[in-house]
């Protein structure tokens, strides 16, 4: 269980063809996109607890929401990059928690992924039904993780994912770095352009507002 904690607080805040023409490049404002989600091989001691995890990312405008759902312990993101402000959402068992993080705080997790690059790289392959190019991301810590993008896909708001506002696409795989190197696999299995209502970003009913502080105490 403080392994998935671990995790999904790891997560706040979480991707073409080479001769693709710029013509065919759509910029996007909704959008709803359905990733599987894999374990690293060293972590398939905990397979059955993750069995069936899944994320989902929506866009709305300047309004963006990720799920997380590890079965046991379930996250949801609220970010808004107009207000630059973030509400995280968590379920863990039942006990269900809300955290706000403020204009402060978004700027300075936000800084922590303006040096991330993207280098591309020659493999490409189809996911979810887009042609897509492999890229290697580098953090500024010295990390790197491997992504799979679009770029016949290019969101209107490119913050609505801190991680990728670097990249040249929508992320369709992408690598999650998760402890002492370790990483996860999301895969998209499904991409829904069609309008996000505007009740997906509300804030739900039945949560406990807690302070970060406290929130660690319970991530241990």
């Amino acid at each position: 269980m403080r392994k998935l904690l671990q995790i999904g607080g790891l997560l706040v805040g979480c991707i073409a063809g080479l001769a693709t023409p710029l013509l065919a490049q759509r910029t996007i404002s909704d959008a709803r996109i359905t990733y599987k989600v894999e374990l690293p091989p060293e972590q398939l001691q905990m397979e059955a607890m993750f069995a069936g995890s899944s994320m989902t990312q929506y866009i709305r405008g300047n309004q963006s929401r990720i799920d997380m759902n590890f079965n046991v312990v379930n996250y949801i993101y609220l970010i808004n990059t107009q207000s630059e402000t973030v509400v995280t959402l968590m379920d863990n068992h039942g006990d269900k928690y809300l955290i706000r993080t403020d204009r402060k705080g978004y700027e300075q997790d936000l800084k922590k992924y303006q040096g991330t690059q993207f280098t591309d790289q020659q493999e490409t392959k189809e996911i979810a039904g887009y042609r897509c190019r492999r890229a290697i991301g580098k953090n500024e810590d010295g990390t790197t993780f491997d992504v799979f993008y679009t770029i016949d896909l290019l969101p209107e708001n490119k913050f609505y994912n801190r991680r990728f506002m670097n990249l040249k696409g929508i992320p369709l795989e992408f690598e999650i770095i998760i402890k002492a190197g370790s990483k996860m696999k999301a895969i998209a299995t499904k991409v829904d352009l069609s309008p996000v209502p505007a009740s997906t970003f509300d804030e739900p009913k039945g949560y406990k507002e807690i302070t970060q502080d406290e929130l660690k105490k319970i991530r241990g």
